[in-house]
């Protein structure tokens, strides 16, 4: 008896374990974007005059955006593989859902079996009656 619920602390545990890891990815990669926006949007500021080169800095500037322009959209790509994780984590776990439509269609079908057989004894009943009258028919007819 202490087996199941053993069993069913650990699934608990694991689904607990694996919600924490999925809002971590989630915390991780929305600020990754936040980060590398503002890192971007610093970038557009005009600086002071410095020792470096305009044009030197303005290669090193375009890069620097390129790659974290890439970082953006890496972490968007990770959201869209967290939302993917998500909604199949909660269509292989979601029992409760499952277990209501096994009964439901349960009850679906356990009600047509019911009328299909009540219409099957009807029709038994009523070739039964047929096939008795043909008989008589039959058997008077060769009487005669």
């Amino acid at each position: 008896m202490s087996q199941p619920s053993a069993q069913a602390r650990a699934i608990t545990q694991n689904k607990e374990a694996q919600l924490k890891t999925y809002n971590k990815r989630l915390r991780d990669d929305v600020k990754s974007m936040a980060d590398n926006f503002t890192e971007i949007v610093k970038l557009a500021k005009v600086e002071e005059e410095t020792q470096v080169s305009k044009v030197a800095q303005s290669e090193e500037d375009q890069y620097e955006m390129q790659v974290r322009a890439a970082n953006i959209v890496r972490a968007g790509e990770s959201l869209l593989k967290l939302v993917s994780d998500i909604k199949q984590f909660l269509i292989l776990n979601d029992f409760r859902s499952v277990n209501d439509n096994i009964f439901t269609n349960r009850a679906v079908f356990q009600n047509l079996q019911k009328e299909i057989d009540t219409k099957l004894l009807k029709l038994r009943d009523e070739m039964a009656s047929d096939l008795h009258e043909l008989e008589e028919d039959y058997y008077s007819s060769m009487n005669k």
